[in-house]
């Protein structure tokens, strides 16, 4: 039964060896190179471009309604028909399958040369998309940024905890083998031997959970970039925290940077805009059209047998709302509301940014203090854990101290690392929210 369990540790141990082997020689992967590739492959990225390429596409002075629509046209008819005709003296005249045929063309031209300025406020309702779809674009470059860093830093955050963990099962094998020398020479039981080997099998189960984890994350990380899902590679090992982040200067910047307060103004703008289109309806609408035609006329029967006809024509049209069942001021009174609901929507946002970022800034400051923590509480187990393996070593505490001298340590690393992670994840989500990321 023990050599089962020997096998069954080294195979264990082994697999943790060749994981970290495979880590070590993947090629590394910059965060800075990980967010270009992710600006230039990802979907969400390419499908928002496209979208602001259609507004600036709209932008135009013809979509707005400023210019003439000119159209050409061309109909042509034919009949045959029996004809009989009695005329006036009498007399009948009979024409079997006489055939009628007509052919027009030309060009055609409508133009609406004023419709109460509503041409006007298409156009800047169109200038006002496009901005609008221009924030929303930036706004999911910054998004698919953001999540590309917040996953590297995860890889970084778990990469370490499994650097932890490898050192715990270093530590568990040291156990490991002075319980076997105390049992060799008779100050041991085998039940102590039995535990620091369940120790290992634990802390070597545990790297296996957190290994597949990384794997996991790295196919995230991969997916996000838009390529192969098994491309290997390896992150740094060092998460920098910007420390001297203020809040007021954050607020601040929120104010005009942040995409959703920026899309809120904007949205403001174009309810406005929509007053004035409705408004516009009040107005005559004053049109000129023309043309030029060509006509041929072939009517046997007819006085005259053929007939062509070119020439210009030429039109004003004017027309006004008189009465539409009061729908006009309805219309208005809706797009007023319109206004006010954006008015709301806009304070309603600058809220909610302003305590998006009031709660991020204390989870921010939180991180700073437990990293700080952190660092000497994990000097401190670490020190205690070279005691407590010192006097297990000669016998003078038992091994569920030492147990727990090594359970102390692994947690202080797991709370330090965890803590540089909270931090950068604040640090990181504030910038984006402000319109600031940057890569280092």
């Amino acid at each position: 039964m023990m050599k089962l369990k020997k096998i069954a540790c080294f195979l264990f141990c082994y697999m943790a060896v060749i994981a970290t082997v495979k880590a070590q020689t993947a090629p590394l992967l910059t965060l800075r190179e990980a967010v270009e590739i992710a600006l230039k492959n990802n979907y969400n990225i390419v499908l928002a471009k496209n979208n602001n390429a259609i507004a600036q596409n709209n932008v135009t002075i013809g979509n707005a309604g400023f210019l003439p629509v000119v159209t050409g046209s061309l109909s042509q008819t034919n009949s045959r028909q029996h004809v009989v005709q009695t005329k006036s003296d009498g007399t009948t005249v009979t024409i079997p399958g006489a055939k009628n045929s007509s052919l027009s063309y030309g060009p055609n031209l409508n133009w609406t040369i004023f419709d109460g300025f509503a041409m006007f406020a298409n156009y800047d309702q169109l200038k006002q998309l496009n901005d609008l779809s221009a924030v929303s674009t930036h706004d999911t470059v910054l998004s698919t940024a953001g999540d590309v860093i917040l996953t590297y830093y995860d890889l970084i955050n778990q990469n370490e905890q499994i650097k932890a963990q490898h050192g715990a099962i270093a530590i568990s094998h040291t156990q490991l083998k002075y319980a076997r020398d105390k049992f060799s020479v008779g100050t041991a039981s085998g039940l102590d031997v039995l535990n620091a080997q369940v120790n290992l099998n634990t802390d070597t189960a545990n790297l296996l959970k957190l290994q597949q984890t990384f794997k996991a994350s790295k196919i995230k990380l991969n997916q996000l970039l838009v390529r192969d899902l098994q491309t290997d590679f390896s992150v740094v090992d060092t998460i920098i925290v910007d420390d001297k982040m203020v809040l007021g200067d954050i607020i601040s910047s929120a104010q005009s940077q942040n995409p959703a307060i920026l899309s809120a103004q904007i949205n403001k703008r174009i309810a406005d805009i929509n007053l004035k289109q409705v408004q516009a309806t009040r107005y005559p609408v004053v049109g000129v059209n023309g043309g030029y035609a060509w006509s041929n006329s072939k009517t046997p029967a007819g006085f005259t047998q053929q007939q062509d006809i070119h020439g210009l024509n030429y039109g004003l049209t004017a027309s006004i709302n008189i009465f539409d069942g009061f729908n006009q001021s309805r219309k208005e009174r809706n797009a007023k509301i319109q206004i006010d609901n954006a008015v709301v929507d806009v304070k309603q946002t600058r809220l909610n940014v302003e305590a998006q970022i009031s709660n991020l800034y204390v989870s921010y400051l939180s991180g700073l203090d437990l990293v700080k923590l952190g660092q000497s509480n994990v000097a401190i187990a670490k020190r205690n854990l070279e005691i407590s393996l010192d006097k297990y070593k000669i016998g003078t505490i038992t091994p569920l101290e030492i147990r727990e001298a090594q359970r102390n340590y692994l947690d202080a690393q797991s709370t330090f690392f965890a803590a540089q992670y909270q931090s950068k994840v604040a640090e990181v989500t504030l910038k984006q929210i402000t319109n600031n990321l940057n890569i280092q």
